[in-house]
């Protein structure tokens, strides 16, 4: 099984630019998580049942803005948008999809904003979502994947030293993070690659940054202990143009 998980930045700018029909045509993903949607469904013509997805999304009332989707081959036992709290679920940050034998979350996390004025919410985020997904998996294990709008570790972006205060590297969210791994859940691909550097999900579209990979890795997978063993390979897609982010594969045996 292929999940992908890809915050677009707009998904009607990248199928207007052709990129994502051209990564499923030819990576053809089991299941597709994308994250910033900022559509609602009936603004997207792209025909994905053409390609036998399901689809399933989850639109912010603020029209423009934020907003998740799930395109999905093998269809849920159950769908469930936001986690019940109304505080959280104006923005359209969560869907939940339960298969036979797990749990998938598609999460896009809010940033703090540059001048962090968001962080405080942003903390009570964090607790409120680990809640959930404790929650989930006193019943199936989970797997949750977006983009989670911080980079964990030093390694995780090109300049941690000039960044320790800026939105997405504070301590106060990399503890949030810490916190989740605490709680026993694994960030899949520093599993399978702990040391790796280099390894960027995010690039600014100022100063060639990209060019550069001067990025930052905020784009995840994070797993219950009971499904690490099936882990075959988690794939940074650098190579995929389109959006400021690139696509994020795991590869489930």
């Amino acid at each position: 099984m292929k999940i992908t998980t890809w915050n677009v930045n707009g998904i009607r700018s990248v199928l207007n630019k052709n990129a994502l029909q051209q990564y499923i045509e030819q990576n053809n993903p089991d299941i597709l998580c994308l994250q910033e949607t900022k559509a609602q469904a009936n603004q997207v013509e792209y025909n994905f049942a053409a390609w036998g997805y399901k689809s399933y999304w989850n639109s912010a009332i603020k029209k423009g803005y934020s907003g998740t989707a799930i395109f999905t081959k093998k269809e849920p036992l159950s769908v469930q948008y936001g986690i019940n709290q109304d505080i959280h679920d104006q923005e359209g940050r969560i869907i939940t999809l339960e298969f036979d034998t797990f749990y998938l979350v598609n999460v896009y996390t809010p940033n703090a904003k540059r001048d962090l004025s968001r962080l405080a919410y942003r903390e009570q985020w964090e607790d409120d979502f680990l809640a959930f997904i404790n929650a989930l998996n006193t019943k199936k294990p989970v797997i949750f994947c977006g983009d989670l709008n911080v980079a964990h570790t030093e390694i995780d972006l090109a300049n941690p030293k000039t960044n320790t205060m800026n939105a997405g590297f504070t301590q106060e969210e990399r503890q949030k993070f810490t916190n989740i791994l605490k709680a026993g859940y694994y960030d899949a691909f520093r599993y399978k690659f702990p040391d790796t550097i280099g390894a960027y999900t995010w690039w600014s579209y100022m100063n060639k940054a990209r060019e550069r990979n001067i990025g930052w890795r905020i784009d995840y997978f994070i797993m219950s202990q009971s499904l690490i063993s099936c882990i075959n390979d988690v794939i940074i897609r650098a190579d995929i143009l389109g959006s400021d982010h690139c696509p994020v594969e795991l590869l489930l045996d």
